[in-house]
């Protein structure tokens, strides 16, 4: 017989790749998610998880049972959910950053859609400034977003240094106006790099924009030129550049927004899964984008 309080120490334990971590986000002792595991392993006569001082990753044996052990997690949450009068239920209308739809987005919106299967979740992917145009409209109940340091609008989770990116940092660099890969305005991204060029006497030029990060970062690996990006979420294949190599550029802050007329509960869990998924760091580097 599995037990759920193993699961789910096997399974944040999976997500997280740290002990340590995969406790505080439990509020357990790491001994006791550590005991959990081995528990497990002993049950089904089979090692789950390799670890040593630098590393965490599961077994071919932990990969298969990863996905059974979300499933009966789930199950277990809808169950409760099912007889929860106060449980999050209908339409929820959420807003993402275009810079954030890859990395753990995914996993996030499946894991929410699988505990609370009541509630209409409708997706929309734009630059920040034209989701707080949205939210401003009352199109959006929250969003999840950039925003400027300083600025007051929304609840910081974290901050993020931005970085020069390019697939060949030497050619670009050689060239005799910085060619440019960024979102159209009114993109934060932009803003701030071309005002960081500006201040410096930096000559530049635009050689490429798209709505689609995808698209920026086909173009970067390509070697068209530049892309600005916060560090942790730099895509795989591209080289940072640092200053004074081209000017410092400022910090961003990722935050969720809420509207006043959403529904509390259903944000509160919302706004709880992102906690839980990025704790105190996205890990949110994407290899495919």
């Amino acid at each position: 017989m599995l037990d759920l309080v193993q699961l789910r120490s096997f399974v944040m334990v999976a997500q997280t790749k740290s002990f340590t971590l995969a406790a505080e986000r439990l509020k357990l002792g790491q001994s006791t998610v550590s005991q959990h595991l081995q528990r497990l392993e002993r049950g089904l006569g089979r090692r789950l998880v390799d670890r040593d001082t630098h590393l965490v990753r599961l077994t071919v044996d932990g990969e298969a049972l990863l996905p059974h052990a979300r499933q009966l997690l789930a199950l277990e949450r809808q169950a409760a959910a099912q007889f929860d009068a106060d449980a999050p239920r209908g339409p929820f209308r959420f807003g993402i950053s275009e810079d954030l739809v890859s990395g753990q987005l995914p996993g996030l919106l499946e894991d929410f859609i699988a505990d609370y299967p009541s509630v209409d979740l409708q997706l929309s992917v734009a630059l920040s400034k034209t989701l707080a145009e949205m939210q401003d409209r009352g199109e959006l109940d929250l969003v999840m977003a950039k925003r400027r340091i300083g600025e007051q609008r929304g609840d910081a989770i974290l901050r993020e240094p931005l970085v020069w990116l390019a697939s060949d940092p030497e050619a670009v660099l050689a060239k005799p106006a910085l060619p440019l890969i960024v979102f159209p305005p009114p993109s934060l991204t932009r803003l701030l790099l071309m005002e960081a060029l500006e201040r410096n006497g930096t000559p530049w030029r635009i050689v490429c924009s798209c709505q689609s990060l995808s698209g920026l970062t086909a173009a970067a690996r390509a070697g068209m030129g530049v892309l600005v990006q916060p560090r942790s979420l730099a895509p795989a294949g591209l080289r940072e550049i640092v200053p004074p190599a081209l000017p410092a550029l400022e910090d961003v802050e990722f935050v969720l927004v809420t509207s006043r007329s959403a529904d509390h509960a259903t944000v509160t869990a919302f706004s709880r899964k992102v906690r839980d998924r990025f704790g105190k760091g996205f890990a949110l580097r994407h290899e495919t984008s």
